[in-house]
This record gives structure tokens, C-alpha cells and sequence, in this order.
């Protein structure tokens, strides 16, 4: 788990995403097709990952916290570790940006030095809305119960892409 290739795997994931396409993307995430609108959402529609979390991903644990909505966003703070220490940290904000669900992602060194350039973040625009899933261009989670949740990532390396699991459990 190196911090270079998943800093430059998680920033072409997202690069990954400008083409938007109908079908799903992975066997569990989706894009947007160019004809068709983004789903209409609240940030109630996304209640259920308000709380503390810690699971296992990209051969390491993570810690995860979103809070609840207040003033019309939901904070979120992320931080992936192993053996070696801290792989990197993200900070999350959920927001509605024209009736739908937008996830902006600045990712940070274990050191909290930035990986994107100071104005710049990772965006995830909301494709796609279930009862118990949302579906961000590329990235997708899943309501397991009310202390679990499932998180699916795509990244491409070269010209192949491949998803990526997180276990997500209540603390």
C-alpha cells in the first residue's frame, strides 16, 4: 500500500468519471448518461452514514465520520492506516448543488500536506438514488443494516479499471 499509487489511483477515478454512461460502470457503480438528469435529492437522503465507522480497505483499516447535516452540508473526515502508519486522510463535504447530491473530497498526506492544489478537490456528482444506496459517478455505497454500509470505488490503472471494496462497520 503505497501512498503514491493510491493517491494517483483515487485522482484517476475520478478522472475516469467525465465520460458518464447509462449502464453501470462496475458490477456495483454507475455513471450518468449525457441525455439523462441527475436524480433529485436531500441531504435526509443520505442520513444513514451520520455516525463513526471503521473498516478495512485498499490492504488497510480506515477510520470514517460523517456528521449530521447542519447548515446545509454534511462534513465527513477519512483516514486510511496499516502497519506503516497513516497511508493519507481525506475531508468529505456533502452538499446540494442544483436539487442533487455533490461529494467533494480533498485528500491530504499522512504529513496533512495537500495532494490536490489549494483550490482544487475531488468531485463526485450523484448519478443515481435508492432506498438504501447512493450512487456518485464511480463511487457507490450501500446501507448493510443500520451498522454496516458497503463503499465501492472505481480507479483506473493504465487502460483497465478496477473496483475496489470498503467495509464499512458501525463503532
Amino acid at each position: 500500500m503505497t501512498r503514491v499509487r493510491i493517491g494517483m489511483t483515487l485522482i484517476m477515478a475520478t478522472l475516469a468519471g467525465a465520460a458518464w454512461s447509462a449502464e453501470p460502470r462496475t458490477e456495483h457503480t454507475y455513471q450518468l448518461a449525457p441525455d439523462e438528469t441527475r436524480p433529485a435529492t436531500t441531504l435526509d437522503d443520505a442520513s444513514w452514514l451520520v455516525g463513526s465507522w471503521s473498516g478495512s480497505a485498499f490492504g488497510g483499516t480506515f477510520e470514517a465520520v460523517w456528521n449530521a447535516p447542519s447548515a446545509g452540508t454534511m462534513i465527513g473526515l477519512f483516514k486510511l492506516y496499516g502497519e506503516d502508519g497513516v497511508a493519507f486522510y481525506e475531508i468529505l463535504l456533502l452538499s446540494v448543488e442544483e436539487g442533487t447530491l455533490s461529494l467533494k473530497v480533498k485528500h491530504f498526506n499522512p504529513d496533512f500536506s495537500a495532494w490536490e492544489d489549494k483550490p482544487d478537490y475531488v468531485n463526485f456528482s450523484l448519478v443515481k438514488k435508492e432506498k438504501d444506496a447512493l450512487h456518485f459517478g464511480g463511487l457507490s455505497f450501500y446501507k448493510r443494516g443500520d451498522d454496516a454500509i458497503d463503499g465501492y470505488i472505481v480507479m483506473r490503472s493504465g487502460e483497465n479499471l478496477q473496483e475496489h471494496h470498503l467495509t464499512y462497520q458501525r463503532q
